[in-house]
């Protein structure tokens, strides 16, 4: 019996007709599809599919339209096409969210940048203070001490300590004023 009236009567429902069709057409099926798709285990994979859309999809073959034979090569070629182009599309994926996790986005570089900037004009605002202004606001500020602990640690009067914070800090906000 031949394809095409094998497959009038598979679209029957008749499982004897189907296991003499799988017989006749899975040879051609896998070497197609293995064409396309190249890899055997996905190949292997992507036939058996078309083996099964045959069985549920065979009602849908019209005798009048071609051969069963063209029209089963025909589904195998579109799974196998399919399959390609999913894998094709799954590996841009991921060599797209690959550049991502690399390459961040704009903004988080632009608010690096800025960022680095601050810092940098923070450090020449420092730099213009005199030493001991410089000392006092470093300990404050970068190392977390309180007035009474700075004093402490410089041995200096608390007073001292305040006036020389008072000072450094105003000429801080006059330079860093020009930054905004």
């Amino acid at each position: 019996m031949e394809a095409d009236e094998l497959l009038v009567l598979v679209a029957g429902g008749d499982q004897k007709a189907f296991e003499d069709l799988y017989g006749l057409v899975s040879g051609p099926v896998f070497g197609l599809v293995r064409r396309v798709v190249r890899d055997p285990a996905q190949s292997e994979e992507v036939a058996q599919e078309v083996l099964l859309e045959l069985w549920r999809s065979a009602p849908r073959f019209d005798p009048g339209r071609g051969s069963a034979l063209s029209w089963i090569l025909t589904l195998a070629h579109r799974r196998a096409v399919d399959r390609v182009r999913s894998a094709r599309a799954a590996g841009e994926r991921e060599q797209r969210e690959a550049w991502r996790a690399h390459h961040p986005a704009f903004d988080q570089v632009a608010e690096e940048v800025e960022a680095g900037l601050e810092r940098e004009w923070v450090r020449r605002c420092l730099d213009r203070l005199t030493a001991l202004q410089r000392q006092s606001v470093t300990l404050a500020y970068y190392d977390g001490y309180t007035y009474r602990e700075v004093a402490e640690r410089l041995s200096l009067p608390l007073g001292t300590v305040k006036t020389r914070m008072r000072d450094g800090l105003t000429r801080l906000r006059e330079c860093l004023g020009g930054a905004a």
